[in-house]
C-alpha cells in the first residue's frame, strides 16, 4: 500500500511539474516572440528555439526519470525572467500621430490648465487634421460626468472613457489608451507582454468619440453618472495627476491589470474606498451593469432602458461639421439624478 501511494504521489508530482513547465514555457515563448529585438523572422526563430529546448528538457526528465533536466530548465527560465525584468517602458519612441504628445496639467486652486488636449478632425484612420491645444478649465463650473463605452465586436469588451462637462456646454474626455508606435497595430495578447506603453489622452468629444463611431465603425454608448460636484472634481484631478505621473514615469499597458477600466477604478476607489471589485471591471462591455449596481446610474430607470437611451452611435454618425456635437449626441439621453450624490 505504501509503495502504491508513493507511486501515485510521484506521478502526481511529475504531472504538476510537467504542467508548470508547459505553462511557463508557453509564456516564455510568447515573451520572446513579442520582445526579442529584430524582425518577425528573428523573433520567430528565437521563440522556436526556446520551445524546442523546453520540449527536449521535459522529455528527458520524464524518460530518464531525472530532475537534472528540470533543474537546467529552471536556470534557463530564471535567466529569461532577468531579461524580462530589464525591459523598461519609455516615452522616447517614434509614436503614432494620435498618441505622439503627452498630456500634462497644472492646478492653481480651481483653475486647471491642460497641455496637449487632442482635437483632431478625422476623415479616416490615415487621413486627419492634427491639432493639439492648451485648454483652461474652472472646476467651479464643472457640471457633469459621463461614462462613454465604445464596442467594436464582442458584447463583453468595450473601451471605457469619462467625459466631463462644464456649465458653458464644453466637454473634455479622458481616455486611458495604448501608446502605439508608428505603424503598430493593437493586440490584446501583446498587451500582456509589454508591447505597448500606457498613455492618458484628453480630447474633444468630436475627436475621440466621433473617430470611433464614424471612422472605425464602433458602437458607442453614453451614461450620465450620479456624482456630486466634490466627487467629480476629485476624479477630474485624479486624471490630471495620473497624466503628470505618466509624463515623468512611463508605464506599460496591460490588458488585464492596467487598462482603460482598472486604472479608472483605482482612481475612483481613492474617492470612494467602498467600491467593490467585480468581474465586470475586466469584462468592460458589462460595465453599465456594474455602474447600476453601485448606484452610479439612476436605478429608477431599468438598465435595459439606460442602454436604449444611452446609444449615441446613430446621432454621432449623422452629425455634420457645423453641429454642436456634444449637444447632438445627448439628444434623447435623459439625465435623471445628474450631479446627485450617491450618498
Amino acid at each position: 500500500m505504501a509503495k502504491k501511494l508513493w507511486m501515485i504521489g510521484r506521478m502526481a508530482l511529475i504531472a504538476v511539474m510537467a504542467l508548470v513547465t508547459f505553462c511557463s514555457g508557453a509564456w516564455g515563448a510568447l515573451a520572446l516572440w513579442y520582445q526579442l529585438p529584430g524582425n518577425l523572422i528573428a523573433r520567430s526563430i528565437g521563440s522556436a528555439i526556446w520551445v524546442a529546448g523546453v520540449i527536449v528538457l521535459l522529455t528527458l526528465a520524464i524518460n530518464r526519470r531525472s530532475w537534472l533536466p528540470l533543474g537546467l530548465y529552471a536556470v534557463a527560465y530564471a535567466a529569461l525572467l532577468l531579461w524580462w525584468a530589464s525591459i523598461a517602458p519609455s516615452n522616447q519612441r517614434i509614436w503614432a500621430d494620435d498618441v505622439s504628445r503627452l498630456l500634462t496639467g497644472t492646478v492653481a486652486g480651481n483653475q486647471v490648465t491642460l497641455n496637449n488636449v487632442r482635437d483632431f478632425s478625422w476623415r479616416s484612420d490615415d487621413d486627419y487634421d492634427a491639432r493639439w491645444e492648451t485648454r483652461h478649465y474652472d472646476l467651479d463650473h464643472l457640471a457633469s460626468a459621463d461614462a462613454v463605452l465604445s464596442y467594436w465586436g464582442s458584447a463583453a469588451i468595450a473601451h471605457a472613457m469619462i467625459s466631463f462637462g462644464f456649465d458653458d456646454g464644453s466637454h473634455v474626455v479622458f481616455s486611458v489608451e495604448i501608446r502605439k508606435k508608428r505603424g503598430q497595430q493593437y493586440s490584446a495578447i501583446g498587451g500582456f507582454f509589454k508591447q505597448f506603453e500606457t498613455i492618458l489622452i484628453a480630447a474633444d468629444e468630436r475627436d475621440i468619440i466621433r473617430v470611433r463611431t464614424n471612422v472605425r465603425g464602433e458602437d458607442d454608448y453614453l451614461y450620465p453618472l450620479r456624482m456630486d460636484k466634490a466627487a467629480m472634481r476629485a476624479l477630474f484631478l485624479s486624471y490630471v495627476h495620473a497624466a503628470d505621473k505618466l509624463a515623468v514615469t512611463p508605464a506599460f499597458y496591460n490588458t488585464i491589470t492596467s487598462n482603460c477600466t482598472t486604472i479608472v477604478y483605482r482612481m475612483a476607489r481613492q474617492i470612494e474606498p467602498g467600491l467593490p471589485r467585480d468581474i465586470r471591471l475586466l469584462l468592460t462591455g458589462y460595465l453599465p451593469e456594474y455602474l447600476y449596481k453601485v448606484g452610479a446610474l439612476d436605478r429608477s430607470v431599468p438598465i435595459d432602458e439606460w442602454r436604449r437611451r444611452g446609444r449615441i452611435t446613430d446621432r454621432a454618425r449623422n452629425s455634420r461639421p457645423d453641429d454642436n456635437f456634444s449637444e447632438l449626441i445627448r439628444g434623447g439621453v435623459d439625465e435623471p439624478g445628474r450631479a446627485f450624490s450617491r450618498r
